[in-house]
């Protein structure tokens, strides 16, 4: 198999950076495929394998969103800033300045999907297909599929967890051991994690500033500006075709992805056994054929 070329750049919005990159060919007559990270506040990294999916001969495009990874950080800004609707901005920005708005697929992972679904209801003449990977339909969904996650970890584990966040001092080791326990069982079940998974981390942390105001301090413990949010209601709106996936043992649970399957209209989906958050890690061979079979139909 020859190298895949690629090309990396900035695309300018509002008074800021994106920056992205594509693998493959924009030329080419296949859907390109756009790759919305999740977090909020993670970066391109741990979703870098589907770059692979450029071998097929269609171009994949990564993109770090503002305040994370390579694009412009702002440390300083809060709740009123890091929007649902700033993120819409940027996405769609960046199809423009790409070239292609009339023509592309979305695959977006954990929070990607929820900006994603929330892309899709709007009905973008050019998304032809959407990918909804590990994500939710709503966030008062994921709150109680973690908390009955979390009540299935060992004592000592919930313990430390319960009397951390009582106190406060969720930047404890103590605490941070305990949640690691959980993220070994529900967001990368291989350990040690890959070097990939490992710099989103180690991004997110260095510069937590999306993730702490939207989210939380952790996957369970959501206290963010997004911990109402909900698509639920708008889902029939979407008119791309969809592919809706999880792992068996994901963070994203059941409950969180029925009403995608309930609800979105063109609708197919897809459990992968031995995985939890991160199927594109963790069964990345199955996990990228299965894209690709999906993206094949919408070429």
């Amino acid at each position: 198999m020859s190298a895949i070329s690629t090309i990396e750049g900035f695309a300018p919005h509002q008074d800021y950076q994106t920056w992205y990159r594509v693998s493959g060919d924009l030329a080419s007559s296949r859907l390109p495929l756009v790759i919305a990270h999740g977090g909020p506040g993670c970066t391109h990294d741990y979703v870098d394998s589907f770059k692979e999916l450029a071998a097929h001969g269609r171009a994949v495009i990564h993109y770090d969103q503002i305040g994370n990874g390579r694009s412009t950080h702002l440390p300083d800004k809060g709740g009123d800033f890091w929007t649902v609707d700033f993120f819409l901005g940027e996405l769609d920005n960046l199809l423009a300045h790409l070239g292609i708005q009339d023509r592309y697929a979305l695959l977006g992972q954990s929070w990607g999907g929820m900006l994603g679904s929330e892309h899709a209801v709007r009905r973008p003449s050019g998304l032809k297909a959407l990918i909804l990977a590990n994500s939710l339909a709503a966030m008062p969904l994921w709150i109680a599929g973690a908390a009955k996650l979390r009540a299935a970890l060992p004592d000592d584990v919930r313990e430390a967890l319960d009397r951390h966040e009582a106190a406060g001092t969720v930047t404890d080791p103590e605490y941070l051991a305990a949640t690691r326990e959980f993220y070994d069982r529900h967001v990368c079940r291989v350990t040690p994690w890959p070097e990939e998974v490992a710099r989103t981390f180690a991004a997110v942390e260095s510069d937590p500033t999306v993730y702490h105001t939207m989210n939380g301090p952790n996957e369970f413990h959501v206290v963010g500006t997004m911990k109402n949010w909900t698509v639920v209601d708008r889902l029939s709106q979407i008119e791309a075709p969809t592919l809706v996936f999880r792992g068996a043992h994901d963070e994203a649970t059941p409950e969180c992805v029925q009403p995608f399957i309930d609800r979105i209209p063109n609708v197919e989906s897809e459990v992968f056994a031995d995985s939890s958050h991160m199927p594109h890690v963790e069964e990345k061979d199955a996990c990228l054929a299965r894209v690709e079979r999906f993206l094949e139909k919408h070429d």
